[in-house]
């Protein structure tokens, strides 16, 4: 998620207040030459005290993995910082786990999802996208013994999921091994709460928008909708405990020092103005490092990239945007 260190941020004035492009320009230029606030960005790591790896195992779902070390689906997805709701895992990957079994008790339950076929769609793609096995589309969606999908049809998925106990469930003031401040988890809840009372735009709709700003703003649409799809699974309503809100994740001093660049007020609460937010900070770490280091810095922070190196998960959020960036080549 994109962090931004207190430090004083000045309105800009004269022909770049008029002149959003022209800014943006300026500012990548300051930021090769100078550690600018942006670039002071707080360290979030998924390491913690108890928890250890797992290699996932080709039949294996988020749900059976986190019963089995006594945890709960969005703690995993927390802590590993999987896309969307987690149903996007593969054999062969290792994930963060509790390194001790706790007791808990859960139950399953079955949601169904809509997916639209696309071009390059293929039921075997569809199964592995959402973590089911294609035989249960084919069976939900009455398709023929070709099991081939049709372009533009509508098809339900039911997408089984482990709800655990209350019980079962972590510190809801931690994230990735940080603890945050009271308030800061206070304010997560409230905006979580207002997004919830909210229309917002549906994952496709994001995707669009995300897609439209990032042409606008001169950045590769395919790494912003890799960058947001590893954030949130372009979930509008998502909010982490470290406030970090929206399709982007942008925390609230990062929106600041953005609205500061752009000369206007963002509302990260706004789809428009949170895309805006982390593709504008994308633009600028795009413009001031190489694209890895960039997209590290995303995560991790500029500065830190370049003083500490890349820590362990910030390699793994950086190979996850590259993959996601291919796959998302065509838009």
């Amino acid at each position: 998620m994109p962090r931004l260190a207190a430090g004083p941020h000045r309105r800009p004035t004269g022909p770049d207040r008029l002149d959003p492009c022209a800014r943006l320009d300026r500012l990548g230029r300051i930021a090769r030459l100078v550690a600018i606030p942006l670039l002071l960005a707080a360290l979030v790591t998924a390491g913690s005290p108890g928890w250890g790896s797992y290699t996932i195992r080709r039949g294996d779902t988020l749900g059976a993995i986190a019963d089995r070390y006594g945890t709960t689906v969005s703690r995993l997805v927390e802590v590993n910082r999987l896309p969307g709701n987690g149903n996007l895992i593969y054999a062969g990957e290792s994930l963060r786990v509790p390194s001790a079994k706790r007791a808990s008790t859960s139950r399953t339950v079955t949601i169904k999802r809509k997916h639209r076929v696309v071009a390059g769609d293929s039921l075997i793609k569809i199964a592995r996208t959402y973590g089911v096995r294609p035989a249960v589309i084919a069976t939900a969606n009455g398709l023929p013994a070709s099991l081939v999908v049709r372009l533009g049809d509508t098809l339900v998925v039911p997408v089984s999921l482990r709800v655990a106990s209350s019980a079962a469930r972590s510190s809801t003031n931690s994230f990735a091994g940080r603890t945050y401040a009271s308030p800061v988890v206070r304010a997560a809840a409230r905006n979580r709460a207002i997004l919830a009372s909210r229309s917002v735009p549906s994952r496709t709709a994001m995707r669009a928008l995300i897609v439209r700003t990032a042409k606008q703003q001169g950045v590769d649409p395919a790494l912003a909708l890799a960058i947001s799809w590893q954030e949130s699974g372009f979930n509008m309503r998502a909010v982490s405990v470290a406030n970090a809100i929206g399709a982007m994740q942008v925390i609230p001093s990062t929106g600041d020092w953005i609205s500061s660049v752009l000369g206007r007020r963002l509302d990260l609460l706004k789809a428009r103005d949170n895309v805006m937010a982390g593709v504008v900070l994308l633009r600028i770490l795009t413009r001031s490092a190489s694209q890895r280091t960039a997209v590290a810095g995303y995560y991790q922070g500029l500065k830190s990239v370049r003083e500490r190196g890349l820590f362990p998960d910030t390699k793994r959020y950086v190979a996850n945007i590259l993959a996601l960036k291919k796959q998302f080549g065509g838009h």
